[in-house]
């Protein structure tokens, strides 16, 4: 089977994909989900893998009965699954799960190098960044955040020779550089080898968020190209390349890694334990996951990433950049649209795209979107919140309203955001062209919409009169009664 037939079978084995829901009109369709930027859907076939799995559960940590080997065998096959998605030599590299996310990786890194070299006391980071890649080197360091390229509405990607001269100027002050791979609000791809090469000539560490990167476009440890530009860190969230319940990722040189005292001490990171002392275990990545792991997230992400190595990651960027540029020249023509970030043509970008329409709050296009539409999309500023500001800050002043204003009224802070459409796998033409017709529906009735919702809270709006029973589209209780009398 080919790379292509072989994508083609994936992007419609998606649970959850089609799933219907109500509009206004009192009919039903199936959604278009354009939130993967927050969370992917499961990837199916990796699904049934860990429903496989399931039959032969057991924790891991022992190998004399059966179903433990084989909990065992899996488990480390995720582990290297992972360090083969990224390129990373395993003699270097090793990889560890962490959290239900990328989140704890991060406070775990940035604890453990400020503590590993206090002399060192300036991170530079990006202004892009996730707050997850953001404020746990705030509670350590000192941070210098650096600035994007451009201004207000382009705002965005990294100019490598502003970096050069952060780093000439802080020197050997530099612990390490944190960067994202992809923006999650623009989808802005970093140009992630040459900042590593920059970070070694002062030999400060790269670490880098590669949560929105990962999958979109390749990724790998290693530079092919040049010198001294391997990472160091990187740290990803399974649950945003396919793998929903799965947890973070972290990849790391395994001489960084064998340096920290494990942060979480219990069972499967020691060797022996007396009442006077313990012996912790000197194998990686056993010291990094204390207590029973996370067996079937791991698994499911393993199988994810086997499936898209057989597709190939550059296929997947193909495909992905060809919607990237047939959106962004669609909602550019719009007559009342807003875009956000540089253009495709001037910074590569990931499949995220944020706009504003003229005369909505960024609630108001979300809901309505969903309401009439059934396109669901995100908005806010998607815990990155000095970031989208400063793309924000013209028009902000154009209302007469602070970009920066702390504490602000929830009236101020309906108008300090954007709404986000971010595509996946599963994301086709039709689904894109959809979202366009939506926006122009939405536009040609602007004063119609505003007529019919209201505020509710600091970014949200309800219609006026239509208010579907949540719980009735899915309440765990009732599937749960569903599920006792299917096993009658």
């Amino acid at each position: 089977m080919s790379d292509q037939q072989l994508l083609q079978i994936i992007q419609n084995s998606f649970v959850g994909k089609d799933t219907v829901y109500p509009t206004v009109n009192g009919k039903s369709s199936p959604r278009r989900y354009l939130d993967s930027a927050a969370s992917t859907l499961m990837m199916a076939p990796a699904f049934e893998v860990t429903k496989l799995f399931l039959q032969h559960y057991a924790s891991t940590h022992s190998k004399l009965h059966y179903a433990a080997r084989g909990a065992s065998e899996a488990f480390d096959w995720a582990h290297q699954t992972v360090l083969r998605f990224v390129g990373a030599d395993t003699g270097k590299y090793s990889c560890y799960f962490s959290g239900s996310g990328a989140t704890a990786g991060f406070n775990r890194i940035s604890s453990e190098f400020s503590a590993q070299r206090p002399e060192r006391n300036i991170v530079l980071v990006s202004e892009m960044e996730h707050h997850s890649n953001d404020l746990p080197h705030r509670a350590h360091s000192e941070v210098v955040h650096i600035p994007a390229m451009g201004e207000g509405p382009a705002y965005g990607g990294l100019d490598i020779e502003v970096v050069r001269a952060l780093i000439e100027k802080h020197g050997e002050k530099i612990n390490y550089i944190a960067v994202t791979g992809a923006s999650n609000v623009t989808g802005a791809l970093t140009p992630i080898h040459q900042i590593a090469q920059l970070a070694h000539s002062v030999g400060a560490y790269l670490l880098v968020d590669a949560s929105q990167m990962i999958a979109h476009a390749p990724v790998s440890m290693k530079s092919d190209s040049l010198e001294n530009a391997d990472i160091d860190v990187l740290i990803f969230s399974g649950h945003k390349i396919y793998a929903p319940g799965s947890p973070g990722a972290v990849i790391a040189h395994s001489s960084l890694l064998e340096n920290m005292a494990p942060c979480e001490l219990g069972g499967g990171m020691v060797t022996d334990v007396y009442l006077e002392q313990y012996m912790m275990s000197e194998v990686l990545p056993d010291r990094e996951e204390a207590g029973t792991p996370n067996i079937v997230g791991a698994i499911t992400l393993g199988a994810v990433l086997e499936v898209l190595m057989r597709i190939g990651m550059d296929t997947i960027r193909e495909k992905e950049i060809h919607l990237i540029d047939m959106l962004w020249e669609k909602l550019s023509a719009i007559d009342g649209v807003n875009l956000y970030g540089p253009a495709p043509g001037d910074v590569p970008r990931t499949g995220t795209m944020t706009f504003n329409l003229k005369g909505f709050d960024h609630g108001l296009t979300a809901a309505a979107l969903n309401d009439f539409h059934n396109i669901q999309v995100r908005n806010g500023c998607f815990c990155a919140h000095p970031y989208v500001r400063e793309m924000l800050k013209r028009e902000l002043w154009e209302m007469d309203i602070d970009p920066n204003a702390l504490n602000a009224e929830a009236d101020i802070e309906r108008k300090r955001g954007m709404a986000r459409a971010s595509l996946g796998l599963y994301t086709g033409e039709d689904d894109l062209l959809a979202l366009i017709e939506a926006i122009k529906d939405l536009i040609a009735r602007k004063d119609e919409i505003h007529s019919i919702y209201h505020p509710v809270g600091s970014n949200g709006y309800q219609h006026n009169h239509y208010s579907p029973d949540l719980a009735s589209i899915f309440n765990p209780l009732v599937a749960l009664e569903k599920a006792l009398e299917g096993s009658n």
